[in-house]
């Protein structure tokens, strides 16, 4: 007899299993109404206790939770059935003669087997005891009749059978050969399987075991040695049995997931080791498990996903998974984007999409030269192209053709990082710290129903004509080494003013440099970005100096990957969150075309505004009028000077376009100007009191069609 506690658990009258009443004695304490009483059902013997604390667990297995899994293993259930028709195919002569032996050898133990019946044997038993009582007693005439009587029946049942398998045999020879040659070959199919099925032994098979070969291979005890070779569990005493030494827990695998190996495990307790030890020790342990580096992709399980300090997700592939084809960007085909959205970025090394929101961030790119470094920063541009509501400044120190699209574009363009470059770079940042605080001393004034966190919004955004505003300045390098000390601080506080405060006006910060060091990219301005991605460099130091202090020693450590994995960074969006990416691929021409498209979209949003506001040749590309290359590759150059010497302007067509301008001199330059349509005013031009030889810039821009320059 139990009592039923007065105060629920989640609406239902729990039984007080804990308190039972003796029979014929009076309760004496009656059962508070009191909050201890409600935790009862956490108590030790109430059977509804381990149902009511038991965690929340996944219902889908690993391998089905995204659709990027499924569609992983999918394809490796295509690839082992491919494998397994190419592997039976090329042996299908073999198992046809195979299949042959054993028809004949099952013909044999079938003709074995019914031989008895044939022959009567079941008579032959009588007739033989017949025959020796009668050789024992040869006097005996009722014997003799009786083995006579015996004989005859089975000579009579011995015909007949013989008879009737004979007719039935003859039958079946006739229809067969009678018969259409598809249904002779189903009938001999129809024969020969059984006969073959028959004459097998116990232990033969028919298939080869054919097994596809693993590059790589993993089991418990395989990750257990690994781990315990790189000191991350401990080993056993001498003596001791090897199956008592501390060994992980596996709460999955390891189990095939797509292209490689999928295990979660949890490190042993009492071995004072975590989580963060084993990301430590990745190349250790890919040597152990005989793979590189590249192909272990590890991380924590947080709590959040049922995990623990000790728990640890690993994934290792047959091969490099960064390797291979490039995907596009799925932007290339978007007519419109949203960068109050993810970006679409890339993908990891499992095929998961890999997104980055960039509001109120601020984004550096660093790495090796020609890895895909500047290719990669252009993603990010890429989306801001599509929004109609984003306001592009762009700066590029080495002044050569990856950025020059961006001028149909471009509110601000700065090309190179010459006297007059630096100069236009400072001017843009004063203009952007000028606009940063006009924005903040709007939303000052804006009611907390409007703006209620003090930020840029989407409304505040059309409402008040605020554009996000992207500041995108590659080759940071250039411009730090080309300045004097003072010029230099005085930028480098200037970007990190606009990196630091201007997320919540609308700035998005998007900075590249190949070398990070101090005194390339200061660590004060590297520290203040909260968005980092590096493609290869050469040492754990200097990839530190792009993802952060101590990131290599928790796994996001670019000096891994290889002079192959163009494209492919290491990307951290926070202090403990990093992937490894190979980022989406968007080409120059690719570029070009969003440039055009992102025109379009401002003209149409009456947002086309600053330097692509007046940039002739963009209007032309715009107009479909072409303009002579050379002129356009001019006013380029030309952009921040109204005059240039020749030197300058060759030097200058040359970094643009080293292959079509590396060979020219300044008669050919002056002779491809003439044909063009350029007329000198003069040959000669005055800067800082000097005059040589060179070029005024109204007079490149005058063989520029008229109706460009008053469209």
């Amino acid at each position: 007899m139990t009592e039923t506690l007065t105060g629920p658990v989640n609406g239902h009258a729990v039984p007080n299993l804990l308190k039972p009443r003796l029979a014929g004695v009076a309760d004496e304490t009656p059962v508070a109404e009191s909050p201890a009483a409600v935790e009862a059902v956490d108590l030790p013997g109430n059977p509804l206790a381990d149902w009511l604390t038991v965690p929340d667990a996944p219902v889908l297995p690993a391998w089905a939770r995204s659709r990027a899994a499924i569609l992983a293993n999918v394809a490796a259930l295509g690839r082992l059935t491919w494998w397994h028709s190419r592997y039976h195919g090329v042996r299908t002569p073999k198992y046809l003669v195979k299949t042959v032996l054993l028809a004949a050898r099952g013909f044999y133990r079938a003709t074995v087997g019914i031989w008895p019946t044939l022959s009567a044997q079941d008579h032959s038993a009588a007739v033989k005891a017949l025959r020796a009582q009668v050789k024992a007693k040869p006097e005996d005439v009722d014997l003799a009749v009786r083995l006579q009587i015996a004989h005859l029946e089975r000579t009579k049942t011995r015909r007949w059978r013989f008879g009737a398998a004979a007719v039935g045999v003859t039958a079946a020879a006739v229809g067969v050969a009678l018969a259409d040659p598809l249904l002779q070959t189903g009938i001999a199919g129809a024969v020969t399987v059984p006969l073959a099925y028959l004459g097998r032994g116990k232990e033969a098979t028919f298939l080869d075991q054919g097994a596809p070969p693993l590059r790589v291979d993993m089991s418990a005890q395989q990750l257990n040695d690994a781990l315990r070779a790189a000191g991350l569990l401990k080993s056993g005493r001498a003596g001791e049995d090897e199956k008592d030494w501390p060994r992980v827990s596996c709460s999955m695998g390891p189990v095939r997931d797509g292209r490689g190996w999928a295990v979660i495990f949890d490190l042993p307790r009492g071995g004072g080791k975590t989580a963060s030890d084993v990301l430590a020790k990745r190349e250790v342990i890919a040597q152990e498990l005989g793979v590189d580096e590249i192909q272990v992709i590890m991380s924590r399980v947080r709590a959040a996903q049922g995990g623990n300090a000790g728990r640890v997700s690993m994934w290792v592939a047959d091969d490099d998974p960064y390797l291979g084809t490039p995907n596009p960007s799925p932007l290339e085909k978007a007519d419109t984007f949203s960068v109050w959205d993810p970006i679409p970025f890339g993908q990891d090394a499992r095929g998961n999409r890999i997104t980055v929101p960039i509001m109120w961030q601020s984004m550096f790119f660093g790495g090796l030269p020609r890895r895909g470094k500047t290719f990669t920063q252009r993603l990010m541009t890429a989306a801001g192209l599509l929004d109609a509501w984003v306001r592009h400044y762009v700066a590029d120190g080495k002044g050569g053709a990856d950025w020059m699209p961006m001028r149909a574009v471009a509110h601000r363009l700065v090309m190179g990082a010459e006297d007059d470059a630096i100069e236009a770079l400072k001017a843009m940042l004063q203009e952007l710290l000028t606009e940063m605080e006009r924005r903040f001393a709007l939303l000052r004034e804006l009611p907390a129903s409007i703006c209620p966190e003090g930020k840029l919004t989407p409304e505040i955004m059309r409402r008040y004509n605020l554009p996000v505003i992207f500041v995108t300045i590659d080759e940071l390098q250039e411009y730090f080494t080309a300045m004097e000390k003072d010029d230099r601080e005085e930028v480098i506080n200037n970007l990190c003013r606009v990196a630091r405060r201007g997320p919540a006006a609308g700035f998005i910060s998007n900075f590249a440099s190949q070398r990070p060091d101090a005194e390339s990219v200061p660590p004060k301005l590297r520290e203040i970005i909260t968005i980092r991605y590096s493609t290869q460099v050469v040492d754990k130091t200097s990839s530190d100096m792009v993802l952060g202090k101590g990131k290599a020693a928790q796994g996001a450590d670019a000096s891994v990957l290889s002079e192959e994995h163009k494209g492919v960074g290491v990307l951290v969006t926070g202090p403990a969150s990093y992937v490894t990416v190979r980022a989406d691929l968007m080409d120059g021409p690719t570029f070009a075309q969003l440039c055009q498209r992102g025109r379009q979209l401002r003209i149409d949003a009456g947002q086309l505004t600053g330097d692509a506001a007046g940039d002739v040749t963009a209007a032309a590309d715009a107009q479909g009028i072409r303009v002579p290359a050379v002129v356009s590759d001019v006013l380029e150059v030309m952009r921040h000077s109204p005059r240039m010497y020749t030197t300058d302007l060759l030097n200058g067509l040359v970094n643009i376009d080293e292959d079509t301008y590396g060979d020219w001199n300044a008669e050919q330059l002056a002779k491809e100007l003439e044909q063009a349509g350029v007329k000198r005013t003069s040959k000669q031009v005055k800067i800082g009191g000097t005059n040589a030889a060179g070029y005024q810039r109204r007079d490149i821009e005058a063989a520029v069609p008229a109706e460009i320059l008053l469209g």
